[in-house]
């Protein structure tokens, strides 16, 4: 009788039994809708800010630098999340949706 390894055989229980690792390579719309919105309200604030601080609206020039960071803190983690929606929506390697942590 010869010796068979059954380690690495595949047998048709192996093929139709489901795995539970599973890539999943949707675009999460929520993540992606938060990281768009963070991205424009952050541009908002940057760009509110730096006109207030050079124009001296709505108050002294500390309101303008407060809108400017406040823009910069939301555009940050924004523009990082929208490059990589983006990326692994064009394929790019490298890039992928599960890069993208859940809300």
């Amino acid at each position: 009788m010869a010796y068979v390894d059954h380690a690495f055989s595949i047998s048709d229980e192996d093929i139709m039994m489901e795995t539970s690792y599973t890539v999943n390579n949707r675009p999460p719309i929520k993540e992606i809708g938060l990281a768009i919105a963070l991205l424009v309200f952050g541009t908002i604030g940057i760009i509110l800010g730096i006109y207030m601080t050079s124009n001296k609206i709505g108050g002294d020039r500390g309101h303008g630098l407060f809108f400017t960071i406040l823009g910069a803190i939301l555009f940050i983690p924004g523009f990082y999340y929208t490059r990589i929606a983006y990326y692994a929506y064009k394929g790019y390697k490298g890039f992928s949706f599960s890069n993208i942590p859940p809300v």
